[in-house]
Order: structure tokens, then sequence, then C-alpha cells
């Protein structure tokens, strides 16, 4: 049997998308799969590793399981046991931290107590105690503490963060963004209401290892899928000889093309981590910066893992910048406008001349998606595959 032809499926990347289904495939299918992966370690941006600290870090920013999805999470519950975490954010706002998303106890923190208290009545009175209320309909209502309340949320909560975020002047932001930024009126301080949450109480890494763990699965990493697989006429090429299997392919699109139309604009983070001989550092997992620094967020890891270590933490510090396409750049959050979505579209096209090719996760649809929505999709991509 010619090499190409042990295999009935190739799927490109190792991250959530890629994983998944390559487990469903080799489990639920029995097809035999290989995995190719151009980074030295599997799990994507939710790889994480104990460092020379001894601290467990997600090594691209911190990643929250959440979901209100049962079969997502039944899914993964095979693979893992669970840490009991809800997430908590707070926004350092002229050094006072204030819960973010912006809910009821925000208001009381931000704005002198009589004046919290009429808002917060108001609110309760137009919307309804557990609403979320975007700060556009606040400003439509023709009451001058509801104004002053969208005001304060978009000058100090939301306009210079996104302007770190993504790189744009204020006038660029687009109105519809600024509209859906909310006023989540509850007490609630989690930063997700979904009815699963947590943290894979091993490591997100093991959760990997074990759905990659199958006889029917073939990984090799540090495998450039880009020198190995070409698409021509219609046909998909592997090793230079041609393949009739089916393709999953996680990586940028534009990429898969050698990014003929131009490449598809991405923000990228440069991750700073900094260690200090101290138990904790911050009062949570996650402050945000909203009106100062040029860091966007700094994260805590122990709040998250649960890691049990005195005299010694790690933080990491997170600085939006353009993704230029660099060996050393990872494109993490596609910049959606209707420009990029044709440009996208055009790439998406060249696929339909391949219908064994399948696009799959964040970067090869250009659309981001939370863990659990990629985890449904590849779910659901198995099952249209099998049928």
């Amino acid at each position: 049997m010619k090499k190409r032809e042990m295999y009935d499926c190739l799927v490109v990347g190792c991250g959530m998308a890629g994983t998944v289904i390559a487990s469903e495939l080799a489990e639920r299918a029995g097809k035999k799969v290989l995995v190719l992966e151009m980074r030295d370690h599997i799990g994507g941006n939710a790889y994480d590793h104990l460092s020379e600290s001894g601290i467990l870090v997600h090594q691209f920013g911190p990643h929250i399981f959440h979901t209100d999805n049962k079969r997502v999470f039944d899914y993964l519950s095979r693979f893992t046991q669970w840490r009991n975490y809800s997430h908590e954010v707070v926004g350092d706002i002229n050094g006072k931290l204030i819960p973010i998303p912006f809910n009821l106890n925000s208001l009381h923190l931000a704005f002198e107590s009589s004046k919290a208290t009429r808002i917060e009545q108001k609110l309760i009175a137009i919307y309804g105690l557990a609403s979320k209320v975007p700060i556009l309909d606040l400003r439509r209502q023709p009451d001058t503490d509801l104004a002053d309340l969208a005001d304060f949320i978009y000058n100090n909560i939301f306009l210079y963060y996104t302007q770190k975020q993504w790189g744009l002047a204020p006038d660029e932001i687009d109105a519809l963004v600024t509209a859906r930024v909310p006023v989540v009126i509850s007490y609630d301080n989690r930063y997700f209401q979904d009815t699963y949450q947590g943290i894979p109480a091993q490591s997100y890494t093991s959760l990997f290892e074990y759905m990659l763990n199958h006889p029917n699965i073939e990984l090799r990493l540090n495998s450039d899928a880009r020198r190995m697989l070409r698409l021509e006429s219609g046909k998909v090429f592997f090793d230079g000889s041609p393949f009739n299997g089916t393709v999953i392919y996680s990586g940028p699109t534009d990429e898969l093309f050698d990014c003929r139309y131009g490449r598809l604009p991405y923000r990228t983070l440069d991750f700073v981590f900094e260690t200090y001989d101290i138990t904790w550092y911050q009062s949570r997992g996650t402050v945000n910066y909203p009106v100062d620094q040029e860091y966007t967020r700094i994260t805590e890891f122990k709040h998250l893992t649960g890691q049990a270590l005195d005299g010694r933490t790690t933080i990491v510090k997170e600085y939006p910048r353009a993704y230029t396409g660099a060996d050393n750049e990872t494109p993490y959050y596609p910049i959606q406008n209707p420009e990029n979505t044709t440009l996208y579209e055009r790439y998406r096209k060249l696929t339909d001349e391949f219908p064994q090719v399948h696009l799959l996760g964040r970067l090869a649809e250009y659309k981001y998606y939370n863990m659990d929505a990629i985890v449904k999709k590849a779910l659901e991509l198995a099952d249209t595959l099998m049928k």
C-alpha cells in the first residue's frame, strides 16, 4: 500500500477544531487519520504547560471553558474532569477595580451612592433584573442619568480598550460594535453565565492528549502542511501524489492558496510573562486596563488553575498589535469588516472546486469562535461526514 493511501483523512491543525474532528473520525467512523501540526505542541492556542518556575501557564493567554451546550460538555467530559471555576474580570479604572461586564456592583463603585441607587431603580423599572442592555439603548432613553451611565461605560470601559485591542482611532470604531457594549442588570460578577463552566482539572494539554490517544490517529508535530498539501485543478495532492480522502483544514485559508489575493488582516498579541516571589499578584484571574497602560489585561494563572503554591506566582500581560505574517507571529483575531469579509469569500470560493476539503475553525473560517462553539461545529461536521 502506498503511504498516501494509509490514511482516510488528513487533518491540518491540532487545536480544538482539528483535535475534536480527528478524534471523532477515528473513533466513531473508524477512519485512519493523519494530523499535521506545524507547532511543536498539541492544543493550539489552548496549550498549557509548567513553566521553569513551576507554574502552570496558558501559553497563549487565558482559556476558560464555558457552555450551555450539554452535548459539548458531555463530550469533553469523557476526556477530563473539571475544576469548578467561574471567571471574574475587573477593570482598573483610575485605580479602582470595577467588575466587567458593567453590572449593578460596578454601578455602585462608579457613582456616588444616591445617584447609583437612582440609576439602579430606573434600570430595573425599565428593563428588569437579569437583563443585558446595550449602551445604545441607554442613550436613546430621555433620561440624563441613563445617558451619564452610557457615557461613563463608553469612555472608561470601551473606548481606549477597543483602540488598543483593534488598533483603531475613535472615529473608526463601528457604531454597531459600540451598540453591543452591555450593562448587565444583575449583581452577578461572573464574566460568563453559562450552565457549564470550568478549567480541565489536570490541564488543557492533558485533555488534548486523551482526545488524540487512539490507534487510528497518527500525529506529526513540526509539520507544515503548506509544504505537503497542494490543491490543483480540482484535485488534492499530498506529498506530491493524489489524495482521495477527506481533508479537514483549520489553518489560515489565505495561506492555503499562497495569499494570492493578499493576506487576510488579523490582530496578534505579544505575551509578556513575569514571575514574582509572592503568593498572589492581584485579586482576580484577569484585570483589564481600559483607561491606561499599553497592555490590555493581566492574567494571573493560579486563580484559574487552582494551583497551590506559596511564595511564587506568574502573570502575563497582553499587548495587541497588527499581524504581519512573520514566522514568529500568531494570527489571533480576524478583523471582520465588509472589505475583509469579501476578501475571505474570494478564498473560500476557491475551495468549492475541492469538495473533499472542509474548512473548520477560527482561522479557516475567518471567524472568532469560543471553544464550545468550535467543539459543537466539529461534532456536527463529524455527524455530516459520517452520513
